[in-house]
């Protein structure tokens, strides 16, 4: 018996022909994630074709909309200032409003790109690597959306410095016991390491794009960036060890980030907030929301460049999949605060949790419940995964759902709490509405410089995958 007749070329014991003809195991072949066997040159001309060409009409009539939408924000957080935070519709007892929901919100789209790098990087999830690079962008860009609304919640915008414990003339310190000030170094953190991430992730597609630059600012642009990269195998060697630390480092601040955004509504004594649910629940419903978002991007992406080949039905069917998993994660959740608010038998978060679902914001439960758990329902039948329109009109509805949720913990709670006398109803002002819809003005226009720069699909990851990579790569029975 020959070496390769006991043991494969990946290094697993192979087993005998005598279980191979009991057990009959189902031969069912790997899906490919690159189709049409696509060279390495194909790849880097179809990527950098994006960043090369002249740029397109529909892309100059989009970014001209999403300049306009983000002065929405520019008008409503110049109002802000000048005249104080009054202007939002925040009243007592409802003190935390749409700023706070629209800051959990971005926070969670947020969460997608660092789990697509990181945690499926140390998963050794190859399908990933088409859609990894954009995912990260939508990252920062979703930060920095949900920056905005703590920052300019202080009212003096320009002490927002004084959230840092730095000292001052005025020896003040922030409460290390809140929460809130937890966010402050979590996202922070969070956001710092997405960007080493991403950037360290860019270096070898943007030599790649440097060496193909015709004209002499694109060279120096892309090569300043490039930092130097000449493909050598000292820097592929310490590319893949820093890019392997840095998913270390981020894997904990998936769970950390939003675990701590969860905080500062769980250590409340707010019915309808109090309750150890929250972590996994927000974290949960991060990833789905994330996950939503990038199928939202990157399905008109794939129609528009003709990225078929590479952005496959096999990478639909698995953020469909991980979209319904986590959906139904979040609508478990749903449920069990009913169960966790009668079995405790307090009879405050009992009320608050049925003035939820039947009280005078009932149309925004049904609008959360319908959008996050049975909308995503819809991913278990292969028929409609295989349907991007109809896949892409679901990660909308997951989209809209999650907003939902956080307005449904925010205001449900607030609105109806311990004392009848103090209960109120909320309603958002115009500056709250011109500053939220501004912000997808600010994530697009973000995205679109993006797109419009630099390489939309890490073209180094995906040659990565493909079959000719592949040192045991075997061809019509020869190497």
């Amino acid at each position: 018996m020959t070496f390769s007749d006991q043991f494969s070329l990946d290094g697993k014991a192979a087993a005998s022909p005598e279980v191979l003809a009991e057990v009959k195991p189902a031969h069912k072949p790997r899906p490919k994630l690159v189709e049409n066997d696509r060279s390495f040159s194909w790849i880097t001309n179809k990527v950098c074709g994006i960043v090369e060409e002249k740029t397109p009409t529909w892309w100059w009539v989009a970014f001209s909309c999403a300049v306009f939408l983000a002065s929405f924000t520019a008008i409503g957080l110049t109002y802000l200032v000048s005249t104080g935070v009054g202007v939002w519709g925040l009243a007592n007892p409802i003190n935390w409003g749409w700023a706070i929901v629209n800051f959990v919100f971005w926070i969670g789209i947020g969460h997608a790109g660092t789990l697509i790098s990181a945690i499926l990087c140390l998963l050794k999830q190859p399908w990933r690597t088409t859609i990894n690079r954009a995912a990260e962008a939508m990252t920062i860009f979703a930060v920095a959306c949900a920056g905005i609304f703590p920052v300019f919640h202080v009212g003096r915008v320009w002490f927002a410095w004084w959230l840092f414990p730095l000292p001052n003339a005025n020896a003040i310190w922030p409460n290390f016991r809140s929460p809130l000030l937890w966010d402050v170094f979590a996202v922070s953190t969070y956001a710092t390491v997405s960007v080493a991430f991403w950037y360290v992730g860019l270096l070898p597609d943007l030599a790649t794009v440097r060496d193909r630059a015709k004209t002499k600012i694109r060279k120096f642009a892309y090569g300043f960036f490039a930092m130097g990269w000449r493909g050598s195998n000292r820097n592929w060697s310490n590319y893949e060890m820093a890019y392997l630390l840095l998913a270390g480092l981020s894997t904990p601040l998936v769970l950390s980030v939003h675990t701590i955004v969860s905080f500062d509504f769980a250590v409340s004594l707010v019915p309808g907030w109090h309750t150890t649910i929250f972590p996994p629940y927000f974290v949960a419903g991060a990833i789905f929301s994330g996950f939503g978002m990038v199928l939202t991007l990157m399905l008109p992406l794939r129609a528009i460049y003709g990225l078929h080949d590479l952005i496959t039905q096999h990478h639909i069917d698995c953020m469909c999949k991980i979209t319904l998993a986590t959906g139904t994660i979040v609508g478990y959740a749903y449920t069990m605060e009913f169960f966790i608010a009668a079995y405790g038998a307090n009879p405050f978060e009992i009320f608050a949790f049925i003035n939820r679902a039947f009280g005078i914001y009932a149309w925004s439960y049904i609008a959360m419940f319908s959008c996050n758990v049975i909308c995503p329902q819809l991913f278990w039948f292969k028929a409609i995964r295989e349907r991007p329109h109809v896949v892409w009109i679901i990660s909308i509805f997951v989209n809209v759902g999650m907003w939902f949720e956080r307005f449904v913990i925010t205001v449900t709670s607030l609105a109806r709490d311990f004392l009848p006398s103090s209960w109120g109803y909320y309603s958002p002002t115009w500056v709250d509405i011109f500053t939220f819809f501004g912000t997808f003005g600010v994530f697009s226009t973000l995205f679109l410089l993006f797109l419009r720069f630099l390489p939309l699909i890490a073209i180094a990851e995906v040659k990565a995958v493909t079959p000719q990579a592949d040192p045991h790569h075997y061809e019509g029975g020869h190497h």
